[in-house]
């Protein structure tokens, strides 16, 4: 593997930088305070990182930031010294489990516990807050909240546009984060063969993102021959043959969590008979071709949809 473009010492830059981000985004919403239990939330505000999957559908580690305050961890408990040197963390306390697995099924009990813990840190910073900006809490967690005469707001409010609007300090961890699904998409085209199943093929993926500190993979979107339509089937144990096409959908959350979505077209080596999949692939690809010579300067978006011809039959090399 070649070396990583981008080392430790950087990321707590990021992690402040993005953290300023997202109070200047509270702030712009008029958001005293948000309470966040969505892992990727975490993970964009402060770096912190725990069990993300695990913690995505189980509401036992949360993140309280002030916009002119402290930020605080909520940390499932014995996990506490994972986040310790992180500076974008003032303190970290321990959390309830909100659900009934997490919360020893006392769950009314932990959702109280809970909420008077929350109240108790905003009115300790200021006793005029009573808005918190929340995430997808369980309705327990919710009414609690409500009890303690909280208003509660949504938190997506400002994370949302913070992090659709990147940072400059941003953009070599996405670069990297790209660079390094894409060589995930070049092993599973190096190793697609016929007599491997889909699974196996797309495990390849799998293993590359692992090997490159990615984080997961949020679907099973590879098909090959038949399965590549109608979309959306999964990854299965269908055996690929000579001649398949492949298609996938990457949506890998990568380096550093940046997701990386994009789609691709594969094939297989072909046979001397082309299939009918492979044909169709063949004009769609000679179509695309054929349509880029028809972008050019001075050609408005109108002359360039009347000039293009039907896929594959020939009128679109014609009329460019």
């Amino acid at each position: 593997m070649p070396k990583d473009a981008i080392e430790r010492p950087d990321l707590h830059e990021l992690y402040l930088a993005r953290l300023a981000h997202v109070r200047a985004a509270m702030r712009k919403a008029d958001i005293p305070a948000v309470l966040e239990l969505d892992s990727n939330h975490i993970i964009y505000a402060t770096g912190a990182s725990n069990m993300q999957l695990f913690t995505l559908r189980t509401p036992a580690r949360y993140l309280l930031i002030l916009a002119d305050g402290p930020t605080i961890l909520y940390e499932y408990v014995g996990c506490e010294h994972l986040a310790k040197d992180l500076p974008t963390i003032d303190e970290i306390r321990p959390s309830e489990g909100l659900d009934t697995i997490s919360s020893g099924g006392d769950v009314a009990g932990a959702s109280r516990r809970f909420a008077a813990e929350i109240a108790g840190a905003i009115r300790d910073h200021d006793s005029e807050i009573d808005t918190l900006a929340i995430g997808r809490f369980p309705w327990r967690a919710v009414d609690a909240l409500r009890a303690e005469g909280l208003t509660v707001t949504d938190a997506d409010a400002a994370l949302l546009p913070a992090r659709a609007i990147k940072l400059d300090i941003e953009l070599p961890f996405i670069r990297e984060a790209m660079r390094r699904v894409e060589a995930g998409v070049r092993r599973l085209e190096e190793t697609a063969a016929p007599d491997r199943t889909e699974a196996e093929t797309w495990a390849e993926f799998h293993y590359s993102l692992m090997a490159r500190e990615g984080r997961y993979i949020s679907t099973r979107l590879f098909q090959s021959g038949p399965n590549t339509f109608p979309y959306f089937q999964e990854a299965g144990s269908r055996v690929l043959q000579p001649g398949d096409l492949l298609c996938l959908d990457t949506d890998a959350i990568g380096f550093e969590n940046y997701a990386v979505d994009f789609s691709r077209t594969l094939r297989i080596a072909r046979e001397t008979e082309v299939s009918t999949g492979l044909q169709a692939w063949m004009a769609a690809l000679g179509s695309k071709d054929s349509f880029a010579t028809l972008v050019v300067n001075g050609r408005c978006v109108r002359d360039r949809t009347f000039a293009t011809g039907r896929p594959g039959d020939g009128t679109a090399d014609q009329a460019a």
